[in-house]
């Protein structure tokens, strides 16, 4: 199974921080957090890795190299201008194959075990959720039965942890586009299955959280 994980963005919220620095490249406790998503994806025996990368990407591949020193290997899918989660993931899927596949986002923080993720999922996709944070209270989808919905329940939030099969993106076309319409369209054919998490999750969007972070992990 191959994972990706996505590092493009801007961090606009975490300037000045993210001026100089890609945000995932921002340290927790000494560590890059990125280093923790590689480090738990190899833990799983997830060998082989796809990065995408924008604003300062560059000092993304000199700090990570080819992934050997991880026991990994790591190709990049380099982007200018960056193409949004779904945009991004579309433009990579040459270098992801054709099974189901692994995603995080670079910039979430958790001590989830992806050894649990599926490496079949029934449908198109398969989210872990989590409760959600004081800054996200509306949360995004319902999980019921073990299935994800727009709507018709409380709701909880998407961790950024998902596995996807290439299918999900059938007519897609290249350029800047999100995941979400994609997860909702196919959540709306029963397409999508899920769990929730419920051990520790950070969503690490500003300087603030990044700092509270950096006291706990």
């Amino acid at each position: 199974m191959k994972a990706m994980i996505l590092a493009a963005g801007r961090g606009e919220r975490m300037r000045p921080l993210t001026d100089h620095t890609p945000k995932p490249l921002l340290a927790v406790r000494g560590r890059p957090l990125i280093e923790y998503h590689i480090l738990a994806l190899a833990a799983a025996g997830i060998r082989e890795l796809v990065i995408n990368h924008a604003h300062l990407g560059e000092q993304i591949v000199a700090a990570l190299g080819d992934g050997r020193r991880f026991g990994i290997h790591i190709r990049y899918s380099p982007e200018s201008p960056a193409l949004e989660t779904g945009g991004g993931i579309f433009r990579a899927l040459s270098l992801l194959g054709d099974a189901p596949f692994v995603v995080v986002n670079g910039d979430v923080w958790s001590d989830y075990d992806f050894a649990r993720l599926p490496s079949e999922p029934e449908g198109l996709a398969h989210l872990v959720l989590v409760d959600n944070p004081p800054h996200h209270p509306e949360g995004d989808f319902v999980l019921r039965g073990g299935r994800v919905q727009a709507q018709g329940g409380k709701k909880l939030t998407f961790s950024g942890i998902g596995v996807y099969r290439p299918q999900l993106f059938s007519g897609c076309r290249p350029g800047v586009f999100p995941l979400t319409p994609l997860l909702r369209a196919a959540m709306a054919r029963a397409q999508v299955s899920g769990e929730h998490y419920t051990g520790i999750w950070c969503d690490v969007g500003t300087p603030e959280r990044l700092r509270a972070l950096d006291g706990r992990a």
